[in-house]
């Protein structure tokens, strides 16, 4: 299931909840907030998966002495694409498994610093969000900004699906929130609206 060639970077450190990735520059083809993603070791068929939460670009001390300096537009193209600091992706673990089978659930081990992280092609994002068990596992986590992460997730994933599929996946995700959120309708009409598909302009 996975696809070699798109290759966001490499694991940094990890635990059973999530881990960073470094890449050297963000470029169009690498995925963004709320994409879904795969670690796999370099031994055996198994994948670990994962939602972008997080993207940091820390500074490093080259660039504080080149943020004042009036340069031309190639030095500084060679300071964004050969940075000496790696830009830090942070990803949410939301499930493991081979490809017969995904579990919605943390991974028993983490990735291993080194492992390539990938971006998951379309079809993986639908196999994948083709049920909604990891809606718990991305609500509860506080260390990240649950709601909005969810939220982008889904329209990412409805829009990996044929147009015809994807208002019909949104409704039917609304309803798996309005089962896990009934006790709370503020958030659930939060996320609701967040999720909710455009409407044509008549």
């Amino acid at each position: 299931m996975r696809s070699p060639n798109l290759r966001v970077g490499r694991v940094l450190r990890a635990s059973t909840r999530g881990f960073a990735v470094g890449c050297r520059v963000m470029r169009e083809n690498i995925p963004a907030f709320g994409a879904l993603v795969s670690c796999a070791p370099p031994v055996g068929d198994g994948a670990i998966y994962g939602l972008i939460y997080d993207v940091s670009v820390q500074d490093d001390p080259f660039v504080r002495q080149l943020v004042t300096a009036d340069l031309p537009e190639e030095v500084l193209r060679d300071q964004r694409e050969n940075r000496q600091v790696p830009i830090e992706v942070s990803v949410l673990a939301v499930g493991y498994g081979d490809s017969e089978t995904v579990y919605h659930c943390l991974p028993p081990q983490p990735p291993v610093a080194l492992d390539w992280l990938h971006q998951c092609a379309p079809d993986e994002v639908v196999a994948f969000t083709a049920r909604f068990d990891y809606f718990r596992l991305v609500l509860g986590a506080r260390e990240v900004p649950a709601d909005e992460l969810l939220a982008q997730s889904l329209r990412l994933a409805a829009a990996a699906r044929p147009e015809p599929e994807r208002t019909e996946f949104l409704v039917e995700a609304g309803r798996e929130l309005a089962r896990l959120l009934g006790g709370d309708l503020a958030r659930l009409e939060g996320l609701l609206r967040r999720i909710r598909p455009a409407r044509n302009s008549p």
